[in-house]
């Protein structure tokens, strides 16, 4: 499950998932689904920073595996135990 949010940025938004991502997940996290102008695709994102967003995984169950810098994104990669 990656996790992705700009990097300049502390406060969000935060992107938590796909268009395929678990609904139910997405509303526990408070995501809303939108389609950026110029994107074939659908995501969900929170208006959180990454850190509450990553407590709130926590408390599920996941796990961050690996984290790197892509440009300036920042994306977390997580498993569920």
């Amino acid at each position: 499950s990656p996790l992705h949010c700009p990097s300049p940025q502390e406060v969000g938004p935060t992107m938590v998932g796909d268009e395929h991502s678990d609904p139910s997940l997405m509303s526990f996290l408070g995501a809303t689904k939108r389609n950026m102008i110029g994107n074939h695709f659908w995501e969900y994102y929170v208006n959180e920073a990454p850190r509450l967003v990553l407590n709130k995984l926590e408390s599920c169950g996941y796990r961050v595996v690996s984290m790197t810098g892509v440009g300036q994104t920042l994306v977390w990669c997580l498993h569920k135990e």
